[in-house]
């Protein structure tokens, strides 16, 4: 049988426009959109509330905490990644790529992070192809330079397990993310309860990983990208020298520049740049680095990440909307665009024949108020 859904009398978030009116889904698909109201029998009266592509996240750290709730609690795998699941869809996201890390440290009890990422890729592969997850799931690997294993994690990957994104990560302190050696001694001590010392001692082991495999870890990675036939992505760039290199690299995504000039040479080289809601939300950046409103306003920020708060996503991009003054250009920050830079042509975007991912939300004083989502035309919150 066929399945329809007719909702009416809603401000419907277009590509270029917001009208009033009635849009129809037929078996999970967008089948009409039209001005005005409907007076079919069972046609769901939004009483204005906005309709809106479903979100599209690229880059969320969510799932890791829900895997470690509390420092040294290791959470089920499973039920981690339906609670993280439940929560992306009540917030609005219909599409995540969930960042698992590859490269650990293994050989020092005292700073050791082990190897979970095969394992968790499976996990979340084999939940969507079971139909336990109510929104899409695709992989994003976060290839950690400064690691000891990383080239084989991730030669246990190819392309069949159709990875979306890979990212280019180095934490390395003194530089991109963590130029500023006190703001990362605040996150590691804060984050980890490490003594001064043992800070000193594990900023020392790191500048020796680096030192002796960066370079290798490296080329690997986007050697693993381009294998796999992911989206290459860069982290953190901060000269113009760094995006210069992601640049010939193939990266066509840069995650959370941290200078306007990074920004703007990502800009010059046809790189869209990825800022997280909550540095719009919170107004700066945690670690000291560029304000997202600051390339907003230099017209230099292309999409938003709910990075680790998922209900940034939709206010960031309402706070866009305060900003720019055009709704539908502020939605696409977290549809349209997204969805395009990673190759998922049949979404992000309430236009005939893409899919019923679509999210019903108001307003309370500025913040969004998500009253329902569906994906390919199913309610899942």
């Amino acid at each position: 049988m066929t399945q329809e859904t007719v909702f009416t009398n809603a401000r419907i978030v277009l590509p270029t426009e917001v009208v009033r009116g009635t849009l129809v889904t037929r078996d999970g698909w967008i089948a009409d959109i039209s001005h005005g109201s409907s007076a079919v029998p069972g046609a769901m009266d939004c009483a204005g509330d906005y309709l809106c592509p479903g979100l599209i996240e690229l880059h969320t750290d969510n799932l890791e905490r829900h895997m470690a709730p509390r420092p040294k609690v290791d959470w089920p795998h499973r039920a981690a990644i339906l609670a993280h699941d439940r929560e992306l869809a009540g917030t609005g996201i219909t599409t995540v790529f969930d960042a698992i890390r590859v490269g650990s440290i293994i050989s020092d009890g005292n700073r050791r992070y082990g190897k979970y990422a095969r394992q968790m890729a499976d996990e979340i592969l084999g939940m969507r192809a079971a139909g336990v997850l109510k929104i899409s799931h695709h992989i994003h690997l976060r290839a950690e330079i400064c690691s000891e294993t990383l080239v084989e994690e991730m030669a246990e990957f190819g392309p069949a397990d159709k990875i979306g994104i890979v990212s280019l990560m180095d934490h390395t302190p003194g530089q991109r993310q963590f130029r500023d050696l006190d703001k990362f001694r605040d996150y590691v001590c804060g984050k980890h309860g490490m003594s001064a010392e043992g800070f000193d001692a594990y900023r020392d082991f790191l500048y020796g990983l680096q030192a002796r495999l960066g370079d290798a870890h490296e080329a690997a990675a986007v050697a693993a990208a381009h294998r796999y036939g992911a989206t290459l992505a860069s982290h953190d760039d901060t000269t113009t020298g760094q995006v210069d290199k992601s640049h010939a690299q193939g990266v066509s995504i840069a995650e959370f520049p941290t200078t306007l000039e990074a920004a703007e040479t990502c800009h010059d080289h046809g790189i869209a740049t990825i800022m997280g809601a909550p540095n719009l939300v919170r107004g700066g950046s945690h670690s000291g680095n560029v304000a997202a409103r600051t390339l907003a306003e230099a017209d230099r920020l292309d999409i938003l990440s709910s990075d680790y708060v998922p209900a940034a996503l939709m206010q960031g991009a309402l706070i866009l909307d305060e900003l720019w003054g055009d709704l539908p250009r502020a939605i696409a920050t977290v549809t349209a665009t997204p969805a395009a830079h990673v190759g998922l042509q049949d979404r992000g975007a309430l236009t005939l024949g893409k899919r019923a991912d679509i999210v019903r939300f108001t307003t309370l004083e500025r913040y969004p108020v998500v009253k329902s989502v569906w994906v390919r035309g199913v309610r899942v919150s």
